[in-house]
């Protein structure tokens, strides 16, 4: 089962504690989509103060549901370090894993009697409605910008709080340009932190997907924040995105 905080709603919806409930499940939500984010920038996502922002954080912390992560000035350039808020393994258990002891005991009995490569037939399979979601949505002819962003798509309608994000605007060489698809939210966590076979089955299919090399930077099964895929947009995909996006670099 898959929460969707987004969508979190009271039976006292029109009471001050329904309404900051709801509130409440908007920023869990923002956190799991976009950390590590800070509160301002979940204040203007959700046309909030950065301070009704904090202490709803304040409250999720406490819960044990997020907790802060400092970002460096060596990535937000020079000042103090940034207040960045990240959703807790606590969080993302709270999401739903209701089937870990079911499902680990079913991979293990497949792993006895079929080996390895049944294994790893299980974990590709468990993908499959990724593939058939991305080429019931995609176009004809895409561009790798068109892609990615339907690969996003899908793995957000799919419960992964996708997002797309870039790398290397400043440099130089178009080339060393990229995109990186986050995961906010893996719904077999702790199932793919004990076999791996999952994490690679996934990031074999967006490469097929994406008709492109990636690889992964993080993954929340080793111990990662976020799951985040490097996509290299090279010269033709890189004009290609900021096409779609209408701005320049």
């Amino acid at each position: 089962m898959v929460t969707n905080f987004a969508d979190a709603s009271s039976d006292k919806s029109t009471s001050t504690t329904g309404s900051s409930q709801t509130t409440r499940g908007k920023v869990m939500h923002a956190v799991l989509s976009q950390g590590p984010v800070s509160a301002a920038t979940i204040g203007k996502k959700l046309n909030l103060t950065a301070a009704a922002v904090r202490r709803h954080l304040d409250t999720l912390e406490e819960e044990g549901l997020v907790e802060v992560k400092a970002v460096s000035g060596s990535q937000r350039g020079a000042g103090r370090p940034s207040r960045r808020y990240v959703v807790t393994q606590q969080g993302q258990v709270e999401l739903g894993d209701d089937y870990l002891g079911v499902a680990s005991g079913a991979l293990s009995a497949i792993a006895e009697l079929g080996g390895a490569e049944a294994l790893r037939s299980f974990a590709r399979n468990y993908f499959v409605d990724i593939e058939e979601k991305f080429y019931e949505q995609i176009g004809e002819d895409p561009t790798l910008n068109e892609r990615i962003q339907t690969l996003t798509a899908v793995l957000a309608q799919l419960g992964y709080a996708a997002t797309t994000r870039r790398a290397g605007r400043a440099a130089k060489v178009t080339t060393l340009r990229a995109a990186q698809i986050c995961q906010g939210h893996c719904p077999i966590q702790e199932l793919a932190g004990e076999y791996p076979q999952f994490c690679e089955e996934e990031t074999d299919l967006f490469a097929r997907l994406l008709e492109v090399d990636v690889r992964r930077l993080s993954t929340m099964p080793t111990g990662g924040h976020v799951c985040n895929t490097h996509v290299p947009l090279g010269r033709a995909a890189h004009a290609s995105l900021i096409a779609a996006s209408g701005t320049k670099h």
